[in-house]
């Protein structure tokens, strides 16, 4: 039996390259220099796999896995980990957002997207809280000309 597969049956995927990872990790490390921080870093591709996971130097172990859930639960949600915390916390309804194992409810993460698609996530975390791992985050998507909203 022959199948044919139509176009219907198949879902363009756009992904950061291995390469955008690493150019996004130093723009996280240079942003979070400028406050004399050292950051962890995570980067996914567009299907939620991870492509770069950095422990910073003198950084906290766990902020290498904290980083790199922030970065699941941004390209998951499509969200900010900031605002999908801030969002949570607003609403009774979604406080079991932060029972999912691999969501982590913090700011840091960021959705990553090119020309109205999500090509990945970043995840950062050692940059003096929620808000300091939010700004060093988007600051290195942004640097690279990509944005943390579809548009």
């Amino acid at each position: 039996m022959v199948c044919s597969v139509s176009a219907q049956n198949v879902v363009p995927s756009y992904d950061l390259t291995q390469t955008g990872a690493l150019e996004l990790a130093e723009q996280a490390r240079l942003e979070a220099q400028k406050l004399d921080k050292n950051v962890s870093v995570a980067v996914l591709n567009g299907s939620g796999v991870t492509i770069l996971l950095l422990k910073g130097d003198n950084v906290g172990p766990h902020n290498t896995e904290a980083s790199r859930r922030k970065a699941y639960a941004a390209l998951s949600t499509k969200t900010p980990s900031f605002e999908l915390m801030q969002k949570a916390a607003a609403d009774p309804t979604a406080h079991n957002l932060n029972t999912l194992p691999e969501l982590l409810l913090l700011g840091g993460g960021v959705p990553v997207w090119k020309d109205g698609n999500l090509v990945g996530s970043l995840g950062v975390s050692g940059a003096g809280g929620g808000q300091g791992d939010h700004d060093v985050a988007r600051k290195a998507v942004e640097n690279l000309g990509f944005t943390i909203e579809k548009k």
